[in-house]
């Protein structure tokens, strides 16, 4: 089957992915934010204009890299939701830099938050965050994208890295 831009396309099902990424992103947060309540790992401090600005920085640069993939798949008219199938591979704009623009600039609000809100739960469970999104969720889009679009994807997988 060929999807009207021309592309082979082999499987019309989704990737499967273990949940919806923003609510992964979301629960992540308010644990870490509840597990800063109900256990510090830091005496509560004031945030200097510094910190602020860090993760002010961190949070519209996430925020706008979010914004330009999702625009993309907009442009490209297939869908963002994970649930739903994917109707082409988009490479081009933000996607002919990094195959994951939405979870890059999702990981960079989350840091962002953790560090204007000078959270370091946040900030530790950074690191079972992007376990989970990585083989939950991209190692599942990977392997659907590559049924999908075969060749195709696999050419696109080498030449643009996953995240930077």
């Amino acid at each position: 089957m060929r999807e009207p831009s021309g592309q082979q396309v082999n499987d019309t099902g989704t990737a499967g992915v273990i949940a919806r990424p923003p609510l992964l992103f979301l629960g992540a947060l308010l644990l870490g934010l509840a597990a800063d309540r109900l256990l510090p790992l830091m005496a509560p401090v004031a945030a200097s204009d510094l910190v602020r600005l860090v993760g002010g920085c961190l949070i519209l640069t996430g925020f706008a890299l979010a914004i330009a993939g999702i625009r993309n798949f907009s442009r490209a008219a297939t869908p963002v939701p994970t649930y739903e199938p994917t109707r082409v591979l988009v490479t081009s704009g933000i996607h002919g830099w990094t195959r994951n623009p939405i979870y890059l600039g999702m990981f960079l609000l989350y840091g962002g938050i953790g560090v204007a809100a000078l959270s370091p739960w946040i900030l530790v469970l950074t690191v079972p965050l992007a376990i989970v999104i990585r083989y939950g969720v991209v190692a599942r889009e990977e392997a659907y994208l590559e049924r999908r679009f075969g060749d195709a994807y696999l050419d696109y997988r080498r030449r643009v890295r996953r995240w930077l």
